[in-house]
């Protein structure tokens, strides 16, 4: 029984390191990166196929953090079809430089399908492109999208 205690107690003071020691390192990019998505809403624009036709678009991300190498999880409320759903996505992403970009090639998104898209993430901002395969029986589509980093606070009023 002392052994089992003194297990419990070396596993409970080892617990938190072990969970520091599981963390990726982040370079600065990647640390500014993480820091400007947190708490944000990205308020913006898409288009459909060539129209010239704005759409207004926003997603509100909780968090981003890197998982290993270029896999990050994006913690959002994505609102579709006029309700939101949170959800946890592990997305990859590649730096150019300084500068963050979604990287997605035909990946299955649960619930709505595979996409694919570049998105460039910087000063503020962010732009890119989008396809999706026509999940759950629909057609096939895409464009572009573009918009503002805007912190959930500011974002309200």
């Amino acid at each position: 029984m002392r052994g089992t205690l003194f297990g419990m107690r070396l596993a409970f003071l080892l617990l938190p390191l072990l969970a520091f020691a599981q963390q990726p390192e982040l370079t600065l990019a990647e640390q500014q990166f993480q820091d400007t998505l947190v708490n944000v809403k990205l308020v913006g624009y898409y288009t459909l196929g060539d129209s010239k036709e704005l759409h207004e678009d926003s997603y509100v991300i909780e968090r981003v953090s890197k998982i290993k190498d270029d896999m990050w999880k994006f913690q959002a409320s994505i609102n579709y079809n006029k309700k939101d759903f949170k959800v946890a996505l592990n997305l990859p992403v590649k730096f150019a430089g300084d500068t963050p970009v979604i990287s997605l090639t035909d990946s299955m998104v649960p619930g709505f399908g595979k996409f694919t898209a570049r998105v460039v993430f910087y000063n503020g901002s962010y732009a890119g492109t989008w396809s999706g395969a026509g999940g759950n029986g629909g057609a096939p589509h895409g464009g572009t999208l573009f918009g503002k980093i805007v912190k959930n606070d500011a974002a309200a009023q």
